[in-house]
Formats: structure tokens, sequence, C-alpha cells
């Protein structure tokens, strides 16, 4: 198209000195250079502080030898924008894929608890939702709140009690033991460190180990609030809180802080043994085939059990605060960083409008030789749009070189305030078509107003002083 080959005249300049040519050289030996250091060295404190810098020298440089500076500053405004956006919507969505893993490797997809203390059936009710076809494994599970202690320190837990035979199935607890400890182990009562009769035994978090400084084979005392956990039976005269000794058989990593800290196994019976209910379970957990139709499965198993007195939750509404937060989040950051790209879009519009001024003469001439006003508006249109994409690839580049450089440098998070202890980066086809198509959009928008100016040139003005 003739608007497109004027346009990047234009654009093009067609003289480069030979110190740009040489800074060009530069740069890309640099870079190199320092590519070489980073990923082939592991040099990451070097590199990671030079990669970045580096390579928005050379995308200049280069620039700088095709464009003038003033177009320059217009694309490098675009490729900070798009650089930023990249890497926020991979850093945000690292965070909900690392949650989601993380949280899912002790959490099963589908739970089926009931109200009240007497969820006594639930072998009957494992039989009934094992019959789904998308149901792929059913395991019974006992929640209690406790207090773990080691000699004078405590410290407050969620004691589950699990089937070492069935829960494997359904949670990811063989993967998060440490030092080849096998689930089975739970199953088996040997004596603790300092000798004395078999005890039973439990896996604990890592955070909750270095916390009270437990080595595997030492004795750990499990406190239970209340030994009868039915409120109408809460007077005065009753007994007392239930302690139970156990043996750290295992430690669990599962890389989200919560868990880590908080959180204990046991076999079964020896969570049910705090209360006198007997054979009484807190809710039966499930593994779906696809996580993404938990909610459908849970739906069609309520209607299955026939709803009231069971209750069905899946893992998104289990977890709904936290992955409710991260989209919230991430939508405003992403509102956010696209005012950063609107902001540099009027570089574009100064660039264009200045252009405008400066081919009045060429536009005149144009307009005279019979292009019509659309055509002469596509040309400005055109050049716009060239640099909003070559912002964008080198945005978008320069973006996905920042992803791979936290990747490569595994920054580190204080796990107490982010709850998982590396920056997650999480790169999708999706979310960088997003970004180029808002990028390409504001660029468009912003090619209206010089296009519109360039249209209504009067060819008679535009060569009165010719």
């Amino acid at each position: 198209m003739p608007e497109a080959f004027i346009a990047w005249r234009y654009l093009y300049k067609r003289r480069s000195s030979r110190v740009l040519q040489g800074l060009t050289v530069l740069a890309l030996l640099l870079f190199v250079g320092v590519q070489v250091a980073f990923f082939g060295f592991n040099q990451a404190n070097v590199g990671a502080i030079l990669t970045i810098p580096t390579a928005l020298f050379l995308a200049i440089t280069v620039l700088l030898n095709f464009l003038s500076v003033f177009t320059t500053i217009s694309v490098v405004g675009i490729i900070l924008g798009v650089a930023a956006l990249t890497v926020v919507l991979s850093v945000t969505s690292g965070f909900q894929e690392a949650f989601r893993e993380k949280i899912l490797g002790v959490n099963s997809h589908v739970l089926v608890m009931k109200y009240g203390l007497d969820f006594s059936e639930y072998r009957h009710v494992m039989d009934e939702v094992s019959t789904d076809p998308d149901v792929k494994a059913a395991s019974p599970f006992v929640f209690n709140q406790m207090m773990l202690a080691r000699g004078p320190v405590l410290s407050g837990v969620l004691l589950k009690g699990i089937d070492p035979v069935l829960s494997p199935k359904v949670l990811d607890i063989a993967h998060r033991l440490r030092d080849g400890v096998d689930v089975s182990a739970l199953s088996k009562s040997l004596p603790a460190n300092d000798g004395g009769a078999p005890i039973p035994a439990i896996f604990i978090g890592q955070e909750l180990q270095k916390k009270l400084r437990a080595k595997i084979g030492d004795r750990v005392r499990a406190v239970s609030p209340k030994i009868d956990a039915d409120p109408s039976e809460w007077q005065a005269g009753g007994e007392g809180p239930a302690a139970r000794e156990f043996r750290v058989a295992g430690v669990f990593y599962s890389g989200f802080d919560e868990y880590d800290r908080r959180l204990a196994y046991v076999n079964l019976p020896e969570a049910q043994a705090f209360y006198n209910h007997n054979d009484i379970v807190t809710g039966v957990e499930m593994r779906v085939a696809h996580i993404e139709d938990a909610e459908e499965v849970g739906h069609r198993l309520l209607r299955k059990l026939g709803g009231a007195p069971y209750r069905v939750i899946d893992w998104q509404e289990l977890n709904h605060n936290i992955f409710t937060a991260l989209k919230t989040q991430k939508v405003i950051v992403v509102i956010l960083m696209t005012l950063i790209i609107l902001v540099a879009a009027f570089n574009i519009v100064a660039a264009m409008t200045m252009m405008v001024v400066e081919k009045t003469k060429e536009v005149a001439i144009l307009a005279s030789m019979g292009m019509s006003s659309l055509r002469l508006a596509a040309i400005f249109q055109f050049a716009g749009v060239t640099i909003g994409i070559l912002g964008t690839a080198f945005g978008i580049g320069l973006g996905l070189l920042c992803c791979q450089v936290v990747t490569k440098y595994g920054y580190s998070l204080d796990a107490k305030v982010y709850l998982i202890d590396q920056l997650p980066v999480k790169i999708t086809l999706v979310e960088m078509l997003l970004t180029a198509g808002i990028t390409l959009g504001i660029a468009l928008l912003s090619t209206v107003y010089p296009a519109w100016k360039a249209s209504s040139v009067d060819p008679v003005e535009g060569l009165r002083w010719e």
C-alpha cells in the first residue's frame, strides 16, 4: 500500500552516524557478555543487575539507527509500559498458579461435610460418591484444633487425621514429605528418641518443626481444648483438656507458609481418640478428574446425597477469599499499567503532530495530486501504529527477559507476608496477546488527532510560500 510506504519513509532515518553504529555494536557485545555471564556461569547477582539495562540500551541504540530521536522516545515510552504490563501479568498469574498448586497439594478438590457432629455414616457416603465417574478417589478425615508442645515451646495447630492408605490417592502428601519418609509411617507406633513405650506418629510442617525445634523421632504433646466437643455438655465439673503424645515421624513442605506453620497429620483413629464419639469424622474429601469441573461435580454429588444435612465445598469455595483477592489485584494492576501505556501514547500524539507540521508541504503536494483526505489520514495512522508495533515487540521482549531473570535469579519473598517463599512467574500466550492488543488499540487511537490534522491541510495554504 502506498500509504504504508510513505508512512515508513516519514519514520525512517536515512543516515546513521558511525558513532551511533559503534554504540550499537558495543551495546550488543555488552548484552551478549551479560547473558553469557548470567545464564552460563550463574553469576546471578551481576547478571540480574545488568541484564535489563543493557537490553534497554541495546534497543535504544538499534532504534536510533533507523528512527529520529523524537520517534525513538515515543517507542521507548511504549516499550517501558508494555514491559511493565508483561511482568505484572506474569507475576500475578504466577501467584495464582502457585497458590493453586500449593493449596491443592495439601487440600482435596471436593469436600463432603455434614451439619452437626454425628458424621458416622461416612463409609456409605464414600460408596455413594465413588459411583460418580469424575470422582477418582475418596478418603475420610478429621480436623481438630490443638496446641502442640515440645518442652516449653507451644504452637497452635490444626491436627488432621487421615487414612494412610486412602489419603495419598486424594492428597499430594507423599511428594511433600522430606527425607524419603513414606505416608505409611503414619500408621506405625514406635518408641521416641528418648525411649519409653511405642507412641503414635505425627507429620508436622517444616516451619512448625523449626518453631518446636523438633527432629525426626522427637516426642511432642498434642493438647485438645476439650475432651467433649458437644457444646450442650460443656459445664462446670466436666473433663479437662485431653493430651496425647506423638513421635515426629516426618516433616512435610508445602511451600505455603500457613500450612507449613499450622498443619499436622496423624492417623485417623488417633485423631478420633481425642473425643468420645467413636468412629465419627469431620468429612470426606475427594479428588476429581479435572479440577476445573470441581464445582459442577460438587453440585452433582450434593443432589445424589439428597442435600441437607450434607454440604459440599469445592476447592475454590474453600479458598474463595484468597483467589478473589488475587483476581481483584490483577485487574487493578492491569488498569494501572494500562495508564502507563496511555501516558506513553501521548508521545505518539506529539510525535505525529510534529510530523504533520514538518511534512505540511509534502502533504499539500499529495493532496494537490488528488490523494483523498482518508488516504492522507491513513499515512499518519500507519506511522502511529508502526510506532506501537515496534514498542509492543521490543516491550514484550524486554518483559519476557525480566521474567526470565526473575525465574533464573529465584527472587526470595518473606513467607510470613506473601505466604510463599519465591516470586512466581507464569507466562501465558493469552496475556501476551492481551497486552499487544491493548497497546496497539491505544496506539491506533492516539493517531486520530494527527491524522485528522493532516487530512484537513489546505493544499493552497501548504504551498503558498513554496
